[in-house]
């Protein structure tokens, strides 16, 4: 069997807990009749931006306890190239430490564009992150919080801390973390995080990004294009995303942990081994004792799962998910797509995919 390390998921009281704070919040920032409306459009003089869009970033910084957040148009891939922007605009070695593992492929595009000269270590590794710190001159690292390999261990924690002691910039890619864990990026000591909004059931196209005022403000600065701002209604969505989504994202990783038991318990002949997985979303990968996966997703679909992610838990996204094993795990290993499909249970509870899964297997076996 695999050995995998899948981050640690909050619990329903504390989810319930990040709702209630959330609200406590948006109470404070809003007046009632306020938050029944769609909010403001334009760029309000003063502000370059809806009063709207400014409140729900001023919520979302209070949230996270940190200096400034800002709202951005393309969603977290998005919030990560601002970022790395406002850290290496004035940098002329553009020097970007990152995990020693596949790049996520948009972020690889954000680097690109910005012409950066990429060095990796592993983390997994802090001596060795220690010794590249040391002996490098680096202007920014990016952590990505949820894993890039199978076999990634490495505690985030230690890694920003380790990080820290050398006073190199920090920016968390906090994707498929935000309201699953404790605390994401910032929260841990890094200087900016960034994510997407459609993950946190919130409108398609908008990202994230908090921390230092001295790189959001740049941020701000530089995204100054009426047609580059995020609308009143934009930003109420956001917020009511970020509402639901603690405690409906909690559910699904009790359902997750369950749904692993059940299987490593062999109530499935055809299984031989499952695993609990950040990749990139918390999800559990299916082993086959057959080379079967691509026809087990044919028919899963066939029975009701969905084909394909939409924004990886967006709000579209309310049956399970079956699909094929990510592109940075099918890269570590090519045949791992053969017998390997990964499930996202989304709002499913654990005998829906039990069905599902067994009436697949049925269907190739009738073939």
């Amino acid at each position: 069997m695999m050995k995998t390390y899948p981050l640690e998921s909050i619990t329903l009281e504390e989810a319930k807990r990040k709702q209630f704070k959330l609200i406590d919040i948006i109470t404070r920032k809003f007046r009632g009749s306020e938050i029944l409306t769609r909010g403001d459009l334009g760029v309000v003089k003063g502000l370059n931006k809806p009063r709207t869009t400014k409140k729900v970033e001023e919520i979302i910084a209070d949230f996270f306890d940190v200096e400034k957040a800002i709202l951005v148009r393309g969603a977290g891939t998005s919030a990560i190239k601002w970022g790395l922007y406002s850290i290496l605009k004035n940098s002329k070695r553009r020097r970007v430490l990152v995990h020693k593992a596949p790049i996520y492929p948009t972020t690889l595009v954000s680097l690109q564009m910005l012409n950066a000269n990429i060095l990796e270590v592993d983390y997994n590794n802090l001596e060795e992150l220690e010794k590249i710190l040391k002996n490098e001159k680096i202007d920014v690292v990016v952590v990505q919080y949820t894993r890039q390999k199978i076999d990634d261990s490495y505690k985030i924690t230690e890694v920003i801390e380790k990080i820290k002691e050398y006073e190199v910039p920090i920016l968390t890619d906090d994707n498929y973390a935000v309201m699953k864990v404790k605390n994401i990026g910032v929260e841990l000591g890094a200087n900016l995080s960034a994510f997407s909004t459609f993950k946190l059931l919130g409108p398609e196209g908008i990202g994230c990004l908090v921390g230092d005022e001295k790189y959001v403000s740049q941020v701000i600065e530089s995204n100054y294009s009426g047609g580059g701002q995020v609308q009143g209604h934009e930003a109420l969505d956001v917020l009511r995303g970020m509402v639901y989504a603690p405690v409906s994202l909690a559910i699904q990783g009790e359902v997750n942990d369950e749904l692993i038991q059940i299987l490593n318990n062999g109530r499935l002949s055809f299984i031989k081994n499952a695993y609990l997985v950040n990749a990139q979303s918390k999800v559990v990968i299916v082993e086959l004792k057959e080379n079967i996966a691509e026809e087990m997703l044919v028919y899963s679909e066939k029975l009701g799962a969905l084909p394909n992610p939409v924004g990886a838990e967006s709000k579209y996204e309310f049956s399970p998910l079956f699909y094929r094993i990510s592109g940075t795990f099918r890269k570590t290993d090519p045949t791992l797509e053969k017998r390997m499909i990964r499930i996202n249970p989304n709002r499913a509870g654990v005998e829906t995919i039990i069905r599902i899964l067994e009436e697949s297997y049925k269907k190739i076996q009738e073939e």
